[in-house]
């Protein structure tokens, strides 16, 4: 695995691709972050050695280097999950590839529905904290020693500097951004009646299929992250509805300039 991290991450370098500051990962329907990318150098998974191929139709599998605010950064432009598939170490490669890279923070974001109803769709949440409830680790396994240690500590998973500047940022901008608990499931389905209300009575403020990984990847190596949910449906089991995947994305659509804007402020503050 080392070999195969090392190996991407010297293909990347030998095209332009490095020094970067910052790592951003954005989720279902969340692309518009790379139009105010002042974009250097774009590759498609497919053309980079190593790299898993995205499979989820909304995700578009590119890997994006170039500038925000005069600060470097490599934005993936789709994401890897585990019900597709993958491994959870394919899943995390790319941001284990972003390490050798430079990138000193990462910024993740992902569509959510919404368990605490007094979210309501169309908002934004900025994860607090986490409950896994994913069926594997990125961390099963030999340890890459090379990143991190073998019984990393998550106590504070989202760095509070980066919280603390996002809040800060959304009253500036007069944006909505809600403050919880993410739960990430396997999926690909959504959630039965019974289930949300477990993941409400087990603290969840909000559920989806992706970033954990990636988050337990970034505490490992020691790369403070933030991560940001657009919560596109109300999970609420007495008042269930069938789900409307076009509605989903659409509304993600719509909430993520808002939320390009709170990434592209802050990542100029740093």
């Amino acid at each position: 695995m080392i070999k195969e991290i090392q190996e991407t991450a010297d293909f990347l370098k030998e095209r332009g691709i490095g020094d970067a500051e910052i790592g951003i990962v954005l989720g279902t329907g969340l692309g518009n972050l790379v139009t105010e990318i002042e974009i250097e150098k774009e590759l498609s998974y497919n053309a980079i050695p190593n790299f898993p191929i995205a499979t989820v139709e909304f995700h578009f599998g590119k890997l994006i280097y170039g500038s925000i605010g005069g600060k470097k950064v490599i934005a993936l432009q789709g994401r890897y999950h585990f019900y597709e598939g993958y491994s959870m170490n394919q899943i995390v490669f790319p941001v284990r590839v972003m390490k050798l890279l430079g990138v000193k923070r990462i910024l993740l974001s992902n569509a959510a529905g919404g368990v605490n109803l007094n979210m309501k769709k169309g908002s934004l949440m900025l994860i607090d904290d986490h409950i896994n409830l994913q069926p594997d680790n990125p961390l099963r396994g030999a340890n890459l020693d090379e990143f991190g240690p073998r019984f990393p500590d998550m106590s504070a998973p989202y760095d509070k500097s980066m919280n603390d500047k996002l809040k800060s940022i959304a009253k500036e901008e007069d944006i909505l951004l809600h403050e919880g608990v993410y739960a990430s499931v396997l999926g690909p389905n959504l959630e039965t009646r019974a289930e949300y209300r477990f993941l409400k009575t087990i603290g969840a403020d909000a559920v989806g299929m992706s970033t954990v990984p990636e988050v337990i990847a970034c505490n490992h190596m020691g790369i403070p992250c933030s991560a940001i949910s657009v919560l596109t449906d109300e999970c609420d089991p007495d008042n269930l509805k069938p789900v409307n995947i076009d509605e989903i994305v659409a509304i993600a659509k719509k909430s993520e300039l808002q939320l390009t804007k709170l990434f592209c402020k802050l990542i100029q503050s740093m």
